[in-house]
C-alpha cells in the first residue's frame, strides 16, 4: 500500500579509499584519519533544523545511516546524533536504526558500542568473500574479516544483520558467484541485498572496464543464485533485496512506496510531499556534495542545500512508478490514483502494450511486474511514462 510514513537519511562522506566501482558521494581519507566528529554532528543537527518545517513534527519510522563508510565514526558521535535527532522528531516505538559498515574499518568493540547508542539494524558490505574477487574491487577487507565482523555483531546483540553481497563480478563464474551467496547463508542473516555490479558513470571502473563475465553466465548466476535464495527461506521482495520473514528493510520499503524522507549530510537526498496538496505535488532536495564545503554552509545564511526540484503533475507517474514497480508485490491500482491524481484508465491504456509483452502479472486491481518485467524494467516504465 502507499506509505505516509517518513524516514530520514543521514549520510556520511568519508571512506578509507574510494572504491573502483563506487558512484556515491565518498571521499577517500586513509587509515587512521582524524575525522571532524563534533563539527559534523553540529553541521547535521543545523542541516535537519532547517528541514524541520517540512514535516511539521511527523513521527519517524526509520533512519538510515550511509555513506561512505559510517563505521569510521565512533559509537559516541552515534549516541549524539541520535540523542539529538529523539530531541526534534517523534520516533516510532518500533523505529528501525540502521548503520551501513565496512568489515575492513571495524575496530574491536565498535559493535557493541553502536548497539548502546541505539543502533539495531546493521548492514555489512561484504560485496564477497573471495580474496581475489574483493582485490579485484578494491575492497580493503578479506572474506575472512567480513565472517569475524558478522560474528562480532551477533555478539553485540544484534538480531537484524543484513550483508551486501555483489554478483557478475570480473572473472566471476556461477560456482563462485554460488559459493558467495552459500558463505553468506551460513552465517545465518535476516536480510541479502544481491545485486549486480554495473559500471556507472564518472567511476574508475567506468574509465577503464574489466572484463566482464557475458550475459549469459549472468543469466545463469541470478537463475541459479535466486532459486538457492527462495530454497534457504528467503523471500525477494524488491529487485535486488531478500529476507527473511519479517525482516523485509522498513527504510527501504518506504523509498519504494513513495514514502517522504528527509536528507542530511553531504550531498544527501531528500523528498518531501508539499502539505496541501494530498501528496500530488513533491519536492525533492539535496545538500552541498563537498564535506568541506558543507561543514561551512553551517554558518552560511544561504543553508546546505545545493539545489531543489518540484516533480509536477505530469512527471509524477513515471516518478512513482520507478520506485512501486521494484516490489515484487506491485502495487494496487487505487493507490496509483491517489498518488499521482491521474485516472487509471488512462494508465491501463498505457499498459496495452506490456501486457501483451507479458512484463506485467494479470491482476485487475494491481500494477505489479512480472519476473520478465522485473528483468526488462526499463522497457516497462516506459510503457507507463504518461507525460508524453
Amino acid at each position: 500500500m502507499m506509505s505516509t510514513a517518513l524516514a530520514l537519511y543521514v549520510h556520511v562522506p568519508w571512506c578509507v579509499r574510494k572504491c573502483p566501482y563506487c558512484d556515491f558521494n565518498s571521499h577517500g581519507v586513509g587509515r587512521g584519519a582524524e575525522l571532524p566528529e563534533q563539527t559534523y554532528l553540529a553541521a547535521l543537527m543545523a542541516d535537519l533544523d532547517a528541514d524541520l518545517p517540512l514535516v511539521s513534527g511527523r513521527e519517524l519510522v526509520s533512519v538510515f545511516i550511509g555513506g561512505g563508510t559510517p563505521s569510521l565514526m565512533s559509537p559516541a558521535f552515534y549516541r549524539g546524533l541520535l540523542d539529538a535527532v529523539a530531541a526534534r522528531l517523534p520516533l516510532a516505538a518500533d523505529i528501525e536504526i540502521t548503520l551501513e559498515a565496512n568489515p575492513g574499518t571495524l575496530e574491536r568493540g565498535r559493535f557493541a558500542g553502536y548497539r548502546q547508542a541505539g543502533i539495531n539494524r546493521l548492514s555489512l558490505g561484504v560485496q564477497s568473500f573471495q580474496d581475489a574477487q574483493l582485490t579485484a574491487l578494491g575492497r580493503i577487507h578479506s572474506g575472512g574479516d567480513a565472517v569475524a565482523a558478522f560474528e562480532e555483531a551477533r555478539d553485540a546483540g544484534f538480531e537484524n544483520l543484513n550483508l551486501d553481497l555483489m554478483h557478475g563480478l570480473p572473472g566471476q563464474t556461477p560456482a563462485l558467484a554460488l559459493d558467495d551467496l552459500e558463505r553468506a547463508l551460513a552465517l545465518g542473516p535476516e536480510h541479502l541485498s544481491w545485486y549486480q555490479l554495473t559500471l556507472e558513470p564518472n567511476t574508475e571502473f567506468h574509465s577503464h572496464p574489466p572484463v566482464l563475465p557475458r550475459e549469459e553466465v549472468l543469466w545463469d548466476i541470478q537463475d541459479q543464485g535466486h532459486e538457492r535464495l527462495q530454497a534457504a527461506g528467503f523471500a525477494r521482495y524488491e529487485i535486488s533485496a531478500y529476507a527473511r520473514a519479517g525482516c523485509r528493510a522498513r527504510h527501504n520499503l518506504n523509498y519504494w512506496r513513495f514514502g517522504d524522507y528527509l536528507g542530511i549530510g553531504a550531498g544527501a537526498h531528500g523528498k518531501v510531499s508539499v502539505p496541501g496538496t494530498g501528496g500530488h505535488a513533491i519536492e525533492r532536495r539535496w545538500k552541498t556534495r563537498q564535506p568541506d564545503a558543507y561543514l561551512r554552509r553551517r554558518l552560511d545564511p544561504r543553508g546546505f542545500v545545493a539545489g531543489r526540484e518540484a516533480i509536477d503533475a505530469e512527471e509524477l507517474p513515471l516518478e512513482f512508478a520507478m520506485n512501486a514497480l521494484r516490489l515484487t508485490e506491485g502495487v494496487a491500482l487505487s493507490d496509483w490514483r491517489d498518488t499521482t491524481g491521474r485516472p487509471v484508465q488512462l494508465l491501463l491504456e498505457r499498459l496495452a502494450a506490456a501486457r501483451k509483452k507479458g512484463l506485467l502479472v494479470e491482476d485487475a486491481a494491481r500494477l505489479q511486474a512480472s519476473p520478465q518485467g522485473l528483468l526488462f524494467l526499463n522497457e516497462l516504465l516506459a510503457s507507463i511514462d504518461t507525460s508524453g
